[in-house]
């Protein structure tokens, strides 16, 4: 009897190790971000699929300018089908010390930033030693973003971040392309 119980309890313990080692590790940021460089326009060079951007189709990007409070005024810009430019506004601050690379954002209404629920985590995971690329997500890995100061990456930078984002236990299989209709 005491053999069944165990032989019981290994069938089901085995299901359950295997499902733990699945779980990715916890995600590491970069060490230190530089917000002032930060700064400027990203293009959009992928991202997972996610509902707030379902309507766009191509020139995707993003304007991060730095406020006299040292908060940042985020602006999201992407093209939609019928040819018009969707713009979202909101702001991003940073977590921690000046030099933390993770920042919430948030695109609810002022008033209601009071509120924890309306604001994101916008983690920087990876950035390019000249700031000319970046990858950012969030502790989970539901979102992630490939952004760029150009509208496109050459293929090696790409295939690079790609190898980097399974070893950080993503699936580069889910990025949908952020087509930039004005070079990429």
């Amino acid at each position: 009897m005491k053999r069944l119980l165990i032989a019981a309890a290994l069938a089901v313990a085995a299901p359950l190790a295997a499902v733990a080692e699945d779980v990715a590790a916890p995600l590491t940021t970069i060490e230190s971000l530089d917000v002032p460089r930060y700064m400027g326009r990203w293009h959009e060079i992928a991202r997972y699929p996610n509902r707030f951007q379902k309507q766009c189709v191509g020139e995707s990007s993003a304007d991060y300018q730095l406020l006299a409070d040292n908060t940042v005024r985020v602006t999201n810009r992407c093209r939609l089908a019928d040819g018009r430019m969707n713009e979202a506004i909101g702001q991003a601050r940073q977590l921690g010390g000046p030099a933390s690379p993770k920042l919430e954002v948030r695109f609810a209404p002022a008033w209601l930033s009071f509120l924890p629920l309306v604001w994101g985590d916008y983690w920087v995971v990876e950035i390019d030693d000249d700031y000319q690329w970046v990858v950012v997500s969030e502790p989970s890995r539901r979102f992630l973003w490939v952004l760029a100061r150009k509208p496109a990456l050459d293929a090696r930078t790409e295939a690079g971040i790609r190898a980097r984002l399974v070893a950080r236990g993503f699936d580069p299989d889910r990025l949908v392309s952020g087509r930039q209709d004005d070079g990429g």
